[in-house]
């Protein structure tokens, strides 16, 4: 029996790369949740969302080092897709979600102790941001009731975030009156 020794060197660069990309990302997304005040559990889920891609890229030159023919590799993704296709179709809200939930981390300027209006014709939602974790979004009213919206609700709906002075104001100064 032969040892594969290229195999095997690309198979140790690869492990040294996917080390070092894991260290500079989690190393950038320290610094990115320092300077945006982000909470340590979306911190959590941001870092298992960029470990299960890096992985997944790893394991895809992986397959292509130890030489699994592009055709039966295609094959096989094409098959696991219709079948993780299907298994989404029946809970898209779920990973619409999660898909929400990396985009409010990054992109959204909601942060947890924020205190907000959800701009909705039905409901009239004032309060402040307790918790956004992968799926939920927490929220307590003015009211004192305790809220929890899918992260893809939220992403559909109009946030206004109030400054803490305007409500400061507003409830010192009471209902206006038209004389």
């Amino acid at each position: 029996m032969t040892i594969p020794k290229v195999e095997l060197l690309y198979t140790l660069g690869l492990f040294i790369i996917m080390i070092i990309a894991i260290m500079i990302i989690k190393k950038s997304i320290r610094r990115f949740s320092f300077v945006q005040a982000i909470e340590v559990n979306r911190r959590k889920v941001i870092f298992n969302i960029c470990y299960f891609i890096i992985y997944l890229i790893a394991g895809f030159f992986l397959a292509i080092i130890w030489g699994i023919q592009f055709k039966d590799f295609t094959i096989f993704i094409s098959s696991v897709l219709a079948v993780l296709g299907v298994g989404f179709f029946a809970q898209w809200s779920l990973l619409s979600s999660l898909t929400a939930s990396f985009i409010l981390f990054f992109y959204h300027p909601v942060r947890i102790g924020h205190r907000i209006r959800i701009i909705d014709k039905d409901y009239e939602w004032v309060g402040i941001v307790k918790n956004i974790t992968a799926f939920y979004f927490f929220m307590e009213t003015d009211s004192g009731q305790k809220i929890s919206l899918p992260n893809s609700l939220v992403m559909q709906k109009g946030i206004e975030i109030l400054e803490r002075e305007e409500t400061d104001l507003k409830e010192e100064e009471g209902p206006e009156f038209e004389d």
